[in-house]
C-alpha cells in the first residue's frame, strides 16, 4: 500500500485510529501480529519505546483522543508500509508546511537552509534543461520565451516558486542597468498584477520598486518613472549604463513589478553563461 492509498472507511468522517484500523484490516493482520512485528523493530533499534501491545493498538483504533508516540508511529508506519509523513498527516501534522512556516519566522541570525537527503525525493516538476540555441544571453528576457526543452528535476529545487501567479525573467549578461544592485545573469521573480508605476519616497535603493518592461523588441529591468507620455528607465547611479526614455504606452508595456531575485556572486561571467546555456562562453 503506497503513500496515497489510505482509503477512508465508508460513512462519517473517519478518525485517525479508524483509518489505521482500516489499513490493518486491508493488510489482513491482527493486533496480536502487529505486537509481534513490533518486537522485531524494538530489538533492532534497542529501544522498547517502539513496542506495541495488542490492547494499546485496540485503544488507539477506537478512541479519538489517543495519540501514539513518535516511536510507535514509526513502528506502525514500518509494519503498514506507509511513510512517516503520511502517518503524521493522519493526525493533522503536515510536514510539507515546515519550511513554509520557517520562512515566515523572522530569525535574526543568518543561517543555512537545512535540507534532508530524502526530503521530497519522489516529487518532481518540469523545468528547462535546454535553452533555445538562438538565444542571446546578453539580453534581458522572460524565462518562458527562452526555453526549448523542458525536463524533470526534483521539486525541492523550486518548491518556493509561485509558477501559477508569478513570471520569471533573466537579466541579460550585458545588461548593467541596475548594477551593482542587480548583477547581469540574475534570476528575477515578477508579479504581473502590479503594473502601475508608483512614485513614492523610499529610505534606500532596496525599497525602490523595480519593474520588468517589454520594449517590443527587447526587455528591460529597471527603476521607472512616468513623465507624461514617456517612461523613464532609470539606471543605478553606479552603473556604466545611462538612463533612457521611451514612448509610453506606445513603445513600452509594464510586465510587472520585481518581487524577488536570485543572484550569483563570486563566479565569473563565463562560468555563469556555461552553466545556464550548456555551451562554452565566447567573448
Amino acid at each position: 500500500m503506497g503513500l496515497n492509498q489510505i482509503s477512508r472507511p465508508t460513512g462519517k468522517t473517519a478518525s485517525p485510529g479508524e483509518r489505521l484500523k482500516h489499513v490493518r484490516a486491508q493488510l489482513g493482520i491482527t493486533t496480536r501480529e502487529v505486537a509481534l512485528f513490533s518486537k522485531l523493530i524494538a530489538e533492532a533499534e534497542g529501544n522498547n519505546e517502539f513496542l506495541i501491545s495488542g490492547p494499546w493498538l485496540t485503544q488507539i483504533e477506537n478512541e479519538k483522543t489517543s495519540l501514539p508516540s513518535i516511536y510507535k508511529l514509526f513502528t506502525l508506519a514500518s509494519i503498514y508500509g506507509l511513510s512517516y509523513a503520511r502517518m503524521l498527516a493522519l493526525y493533522g501534522v503536515d510536514l510539507a508546511k515546515i519550511k513554509m512556516f520557517h520562512a515566515r519566522i523572522p530569525i535574526a541570525k543568518t543561517h543555512l537552509a537545512q535540507k534532508e537527503a530524502d526530503e521530497h525525493a519522489c516529487s518532481a516538476l518540469e523545468l528547462p534543461v535546454r535553452f533555445d540555441p538562438g538565444l542571446n544571453l546578453s539580453k534581458t528576457n522572460l524565462l518562458s520565451r527562452m526555453i526549448e526543452t523542458w525536463g524533470t528535476v526534483p521539486l525541492e529545487l523550486i518548491q518556493h516558486l509561485d509558477l501559477r501567479h508569478r513570471l520569471y525573467g533573466l537579466i541579460g549578461f550585458s545588461d548593467y542597468t541596475l548594477y551593482p544592485l542587480l548583477r547581469p545573469g540574475s534570476f528575477v521573480e515578477i508579479d504581473p498584477e502590479v503594473k502601475n508605476v508608483t512614485q513614492r519616497s523610499t529610505r534606500s535603493e532596496f525599497d525602490r520598486p523595480i519593474y520588468f518592461v517589454d520594449l517590443r523588441n527587447e526587455y528591460a529591468c529597471s527603476w521607472c518613472e512616468v513623465m507624461e507620455d514617456e517612461l523613464l528607465l532609470l539606471a543605478h547611479p553606479l552603473s556604466p549604463v545611462k538612463s533612457r526614455s521611451v514612448a509610453f504606452p506606445k513603445d513600452a508595456e509594464i510586465i510587472g513589478q520585481v518581487t524577488g531575485v536570485a543572484m550569483r556572486i563570486g563566479i565569473s561571467l563565463s562560468e555563469t553563461v556555461e552553466k545556464i546555456s550548456g555551451t562554452p562562453w565566447q567573448s
